[in-house]
């Protein structure tokens, strides 16, 4: 059994044994000072990071930050994958402030949102940022921040103090702020090992997600610190397949977070990824397809996790311990409760709500200054995801977003099982499926296509895969052939905005 099997802050019971006072800075940088932390290949020659040098730039920035910030003040971190980036967080949570994670591929408009709403003066970045921030706030280079000095000391924090400020995605409305205390890394550990075939010495990680989101920072980044799993930081303007390929040779990666659309890419060039010991990936379905086709591209099962931003990491599939069972994201992570609940709020065995029972450290803490929001969030005791799933014995299947599911004819449809469908087609690259509103039916189903090179089928074609794969209801009556789907920056497939496509296409048949 792995030295790292038993998680910390998992007991044996697979309860959270919180100890009264927690710092994520002092979890994350508690390892061998002469172990190697990151794996920097930001730059032309690849560069070793230990705890030792990863400490030093933390204190550095830690003795900068106390001479403009309090405790509970609210510091933007405006990096690209780096070891600065890592050190930015774990500085501001050293000295008892709250990190608010920016991305790099926001426009001004999304940055003064997200730092007008949590009230950033400071950001920490570099020059590029700098040019994006302009006046948002001010810019505090970390590469010229750091004061000499002794050891800064780790701010007093409880399981329960405010450390980490993340903002949604948007994809469902007006990206609102979830707030995490320190607990939030030790209730990522489980999942993430799991998710990885249980972490193990040997390993290295990496994500090409960016550590800006709750999946690149605490789904790979500040786990693999805490567990002692050297994490590579990388900059790749565009993820390509054979880029993807030259940094994990080059970088020695082993286990590797993918979201669904950069294995899709990877399936569509036939990019083959052996000498990996796990993959692991979040996001959305990926279905019985695309779990075939890894086995043949990376040689192992990809190990399907789920969560979100307000509380991640509660599902897990792993393939060392049970088999994966296609269209099912896993079983619940020892340490989150999971149920699907009716509409009073009951666990049910019928399709129902996703939700996560309070008490799971990987839970925020509550929404941003939205108290109303915060009171929707939850029913009673159980925090809801806003996702539909289905028990399958002791595996949740995945159905879809209670607002993506399509009411057709009687018929509840979730669109996933659809689009994976699709995706087994030879032609097509990429899917998103929506309910288009219908007079006679409520809604039908439409799917939007984007078809790889060289292929032309029929609308036909299609039509008859899905109904010759699935039930003859859930087939999508009509389809239509785009370039590019509308997509989040964290790869997933805006389906409010083809809802809205469709919406907009049935006025204008009326």
């Amino acid at each position: 059994m792995s030295e790292l099997r038993k998680i910390p802050g998992w007991s044996a019971e697979f309860g959270w044994d919180m100890p009264g006072s927690l710092n994520m800075a002092r979890q994350a940088l508690s390892q061998p000072y002469e172990a190697v932390a990151l794996i920097d290949v930001t730059g032309a020659e690849r560069r070793d990071i230990t705890y030792a040098d990863l400490s030093a730039m933390v204190d550095g920035l830690a003795r900068y930050l106390l001479t403009r910030v309090q405790a509970g003040d609210r510091v933007g971190v405006l990096l690209s994958q780096s070891p600065w980036c890592a050190a930015a967080h774990l500085a501001i949570w050293k000295i008892g402030a709250i990190s608010v994670p920016l991305f790099k591929l926001f426009k001004r408009d999304a940055l003064a949102s997200r730092a007008g709403d949590a009230g950033v003066r400071f950001v920490l970045t570099d020059a590029e940022g700098a040019a994006l921030l302009g006046d948002l706030a001010e810019a505090v280079m970390v590469d010229q921040a750091g004061l000499t000095g002794g050891a800064v000391p780790f701010a007093d924090t409880s399981p329960d103090t405010p450390a980490v400020l993340i903002y949604t995605s948007g994809t469902t409305g007006s990206p609102k702020g979830a707030l995490h205390g320190h607990r939030v890394l030790t209730g990522h550990l489980p999942g993430v090992s799991i998710s990885h075939d249980h972490l193990r010495p040997g390993d290295c990680l990496w994500t090409p997600a960016d550590w800006a989101w709750i999946g690149g920072l605490f789904d790979v980044l500040m786990p693999g610190l805490a567990l002692g799993v050297p994490v590579v930081a990388a900059r790749l303007d565009k993820f390509t397949p054979e880029a993807c390929a030259d940094l994990i040779n080059r970088a020695g990666v082993r286990n590797v977070f993918f979201p669904p659309t950069a294995l899709r890419m990877l399936k569509a060039a036939g990019q083959d990824l052996p000498g990996l010991r796990s993959v692991a990936s979040g996001g959305e379905p990926l279905g019985a397809e695309m779990l075939a086709w890894g086995r043949e591209a990376f040689g192992l099962t990809i190990n399907e996790f789920y969560g979100q931003t307000e509380c991640n990491m509660t599902v897990s599939s792993c393939g060392v311990d049970f088999p994966a069972q296609p269209g099912c994201i896993g079983k619940p992570v020892p340490g989150h409760e999971v149920a699907v609940i009716d509409g009073q709020g009951n666990p049910t065995l019928e399709e129902g709500d996703v939700a996560v029972r309070r008490g799971s450290a990987s839970m925020m803490l509550e929404y941003w200054n939205r108290p109303d929001a915060t009171a929707e969030k939850f029913h009673g005791d159980w925090l809801i995801t806003g996702d539909r799933g289905v028990w399958e014995g002791d595996y949740l299947r995945f159905v879809g977003r209670e607002d993506d599911v399509i009411t057709s004819a009687g018929y509840r449809i979730g669109p996933a099982e659809i689009e994976d469908c699709l995706l087994t087609h030879p032609a097509v690259a990429t899917v998103g499926v929506v309910g288009k509103p219908d007079e006679l039916r409520t809604e039908i189903v439409k799917a939007y296509v984007v078809l790889k090179p060289g292929f032309a089928p029929a609308e036909k074609d299609l039509q008859d895969w899905v109904k010759d794969r699935l039930a003859h209801y859930s087939y999508p009556r009509e389809i239509e052939f785009l370039q590019v789907l509308p997509m989040t920056v964290t790869g997933k497939v805006i389906r409010k905005e083809l809802k809205r496509r469709a919406a907009a296409e049935q006025e204008a048949e009326k």
